[in-house]
């Protein structure tokens, strides 16, 4: 693989998790603490809601991360063994665990009685967004799973060529 494109992908992704940690400790705990000023009722839900998107923030972190040992694995032309298998499972997990974090919300934001400051569209956008992020969180889980079945293939093709050889 290019070396050029190894290392603008190394950069993308470590400009990637420090921009999420510094959403997680900034950003999200601010946005909030500002929600929470300008429409007092949403207190309740201030920290319940910041623990999750932190939460989801740190699973798009933790993927960053295995993609970052497969790209590493990549340039070392060891893609093709049992070790690409813990990051790639990694990579799903991570995912999963953030749509289920969507789902707790998107649940959530349909049961609950939560107060809005004008005529509710601001709920109904929160719910359209957290809906979103579980098909999307979805469809990008088995998708890794289809290429995850893909790597296999190929690994078990690599390993029977290398027998033959």
């Amino acid at each position: 693989m290019n070396r050029f494109f190894v290392m603008a992908l190394r950069a993308g992704i470590a400009a990637a998790i420090l921009l999420g940690l510094f959403g997680q400790v900034v950003v999200i705990p601010t946005a909030a603490a500002d929600e929470v000023e300008y429409f007092p009722p949403y207190a309740p839900f201030e920290v319940p809601y910041v623990a999750v998107a932190i939460l989801g923030v740190a699973c798009v972190q933790v993927a960053l991360l295995a993609v970052w040992m497969l790209l590493d694995m990549v340039s070392r032309d060891a893609i093709f063994t049992p070790r690409a298998f813990r990051w790639v499972d990694t990579i799903i997990g991570a995912s999963v665990a953030a749509t289920l974090l969507a789902l707790g919300v998107t649940v959530h934001l349909l049961v609950a009685e939560i107060p809005s400051p004008r005529d509710g569209m601001e709920l109904i956008g929160a719910l359209g967004a957290a809906t979103a992020a579980v098909g999307v969180g979805t469809a990008f889980a088995m998708l890794v799973t289809v290429m995850r079945g893909l790597l296999r293939k190929a690994t078990d093709l690599q390993t029977e060529m290398a027998e033959v050889v």
